[in-house]
């Protein structure tokens, strides 16, 4: 049997990534502080008897956490806050310093255990490496626009250093890693109040009140349904021959804000008003992901259309407000 190390495993990816791992037969360690993880998405999962939940924060030493298993074949680094919304208790920007030791101490003792149990490592990081991109699509070649300084620079630099990390390992110590730069992901398991566009609109929609947008609505956007990212992070870890490899994982399908809010608003069959409000510092004004190795490397296709994610996704809402 196969061990499975997930950090950030409560979280809204994590959750889907632990039960995936379950369904293949592996025995999962979820590994979350709940800072903006929830128990609830693996409420389920702890019946199962595959599956153990360690309530821990990465930044703190790992050694006695991990010493009860004697093998770790796969660690999936997800360990992170992500919501850039200035708004949210669960944002970023409410957890600046949390942010950025997660993604450097906490990537550096994740490394570590993986330098020690000849584990596999993957380092969930983001399109936000890519900050406000002066070419589009974004391919994995491309250096990123990114202000090191900014509000928003304690996830996009944080990101950047823990991919640095990552590849000093494998560099140093040819620990086995690679690294998935994630695009805008949505779907059941998100928080109601994790500040992101999905989940804003879907709930403003379902309550009636005003979906906001912030700046003018032309800025874009490229949304992939939660099971696409889950397969191609499940491919990315599993398939041999990526060891070192940087890979996009995302939908490039392309919508402006504007458009999403509208979508949104139609299929909940909803009377919000839409609202503008000032677009936030450093808001990237396009994403769209190049995700040509992802479908030569990890047969990597998104396949689940907009409409019918948002479908399942305003469901899942529905059952939680």
């Amino acid at each position: 049997m196969k061990y499975a190390v997930v950090a950030g495993g409560a979280g809204f990816i994590g959750s889907h990534l632990c039960r995936r791992l379950l369904h293949e037969g592996m025995f999962v360690i979820c590994v979350d502080n709940l800072i903006t993880g929830s128990e609830e998405n693996i409420e389920k999962l702890e019946k199962e008897q595959n599956f153990v939940f360690i309530n821990h924060d990465i930044i703190s030493p790992l050694d006695n956490i991990f010493r009860q298993f004697e093998n770790i074949d796969y660690i999936f680094h997800l360990a992170s806050p992500a919501s850039p919304n200035e708004k949210s208790d669960k944002s970023y920007i409410a957890h600046p310093i949390e942010t950025l030791l997660v993604n450097s101490v906490g990537t550096h003792r994740l490394l570590n255990i993986a330098k020690e149990k000849n584990s596999r490592f993957l380092y969930a990081s983001t399109s936000e490496v890519y900050g406000d991109p002066s070419v589009s699509p974004q391919p994995e070649t491309y250096y990123g626009n990114v202000n090191s300084v900014g509000i928003r620079s304690v996830y996009d630099e944080g990101k950047r250093f823990g991919e640095a990390m990552t590849m000093a390992y494998l560099r140093k110590f040819d620990v086995n890693a690679r690294i998935v730069r994630i695009f805008n992901t949505y779907g059941e398991n998100m928080r109601e109040d994790d500040g992101r566009v999905v989940s804003n609109f879907i709930v403003q929609a379902l309550q009636n009140k005003p979906i906001t947008i912030y700046g003018d609505g032309s800025q874009t956007r490229s949304f992939c349904y939660i099971s696409d990212l889950i397969d191609g992070l499940f491919n990315f870890m599993t398939y041999d021959n990526v060891k070192g490899e940087v890979i996009n994982l995302g939908n490039p399908t392309e919508y402006t804000v504007k458009q999403i809010a509208d979508k949104i608003k139609e299929l909940v069959e909803s009377s919000s008003e839409i609202t503008y409000e000032n677009l936030p510092n450093d808001d990237p004004k396009q994403r769209k992901p190049d995700i040509t190795k992802a479908k030569n490397l990890l047969d990597f296709s998104p396949k689940v259309e907009i409409d019918e994610g948002f479908k399942k996704t305003i469901e899942y809402f529905k059952k939680i407000i």
